[in-house]
């Protein structure tokens, strides 16, 4: 199988095969990022994670009310990622081509049809250090680096979108972009750590996700001249891991629901909890994390007023 191939996959009953990809400008995720996404790492033939891809086929069809065989679809992906063996998948679902003007899509069986498109990419995935989970499956674990707080911001969205990798992505690409610049600069400057990933709040105020990863942290105990209810449950506790909340932004990560899951039969579970300014100078523990990196470490976060925070090593 070539690199960086595009194919339209079937989704859904008008189409059995997999043809080389054709796309209409008419094609909804075009116009209106009418879809969705999900990226999928490959080691030895077999899809990471498959089963966690596979429940977000079924929840995001769902919530766009998108029609698809999402187990004939695993089935095509699992068997492209036989024929890749080492790289990465990246699928895209789009509502069909609708016979009504506009955003609007018809009622009918036609308005919920929609497209499916695989890329493929060879590419080799760090696995040389890993975390093991009690199911008996490895995340892996990235070189350390530095993170920054960027001045960039994501958007508040309905709950019924909200935590959905949809293909509405502008604040992200806006964001990263900002990243790419400081990467830049950092580098012209001579900083020996590298810039791995940068901090996003949404509209609220609220710290939530990196630009292409979810977050999680632990903080230090608050001290008594601290104005902070103590006897809250699961505020502030040493050795314990939170992540915000996608209720209202953010993209609830296939990542992230590994590491919740994996750590929900243990002592102290992974506790939903807001990450907002006053609680940067407190924290000790730091990490992003996606499907394809796994988790990645960070060694320090510099603030929007320039202060540094070190971690400890996780």
């Amino acid at each position: 199988m070539p690199s960086n191939n595009w194919l339209r996959l079937p989704a859904s009953d008008d189409m059995t095969e997999a043809s080389v990809a054709t796309m209409s400008p008419d094609n909804r995720g075009l116009a209106y990022g009418d879809g969705f996404f999900t990226t999928m790492g490959v080691i030895d033939g077999r899809i990471l994670w498959s089963d966690y891809h596979h429940q977000r086929l079924i929840s995001h069809a769902k919530a766009l009310q998108l029609k698809i065989d999402s187990h004939s679809l695993l089935t095509t992906l699992q068997s492209h990622a036989q024929q890749l063996a080492q790289g990465m998948l990246k699928l895209v679902v789009t509502r069909a081509v609708q016979d009504v003007r506009g955003y609007g899509y018809t009622p009918s069986p036609s308005g919920s049809a929609c497209e499916a498109w695989l890329k493929t990419s060879v590419m080799t995935l760090d696995t040389g250090k890993q975390l093991p989970l009690s199911d008996g499956r490895f995340i892996p674990v990235q070189p350390t680096s530095a993170a920054m707080c960027l001045s960039s911001k994501i958007a508040c969205l309905p709950s019924s979108l909200a935590g959905l990798k949809s293909l509405n992505r502008l604040d992200n690409v806006l964001a990263s972009g900002e990243l790419q610049r400081m990467q830049a600069e950092s580098l012209a400057a001579g900083i020996v750590t590298r810039l791995g990933e940068g901090l996003l709040r949404d509209m609220s105020g609220n710290w939530v996700e990196g630009t292409m990863s979810n977050v999680f942290y632990q903080l230090s105990v608050p001290t008594p001249s601290i104005n902070i209810d103590i006897d809250a449950p699961n505020y502030l506790t040493t050795g314990q891991w939170y992540t915000p909340s996608m209720a209202q932004s953010g993209v609830a990560g296939v990542m992230r629901q590994v590491i919740i899951d994996g750590l929900s039969d243990t002592e102290r579970p992974v506790v939903i909890r807001s990450l907002q300014d006053e609680d940067l100078p407190r924290v000790t523990q730091f990490f992003f994390c996606n499907a394809l990196r796994g988790i990645m470490p960070m060694s320090s976060l510099r603030l929007l007023s320039g202060d540094v925070v070190d971690f400890d090593p996780i």
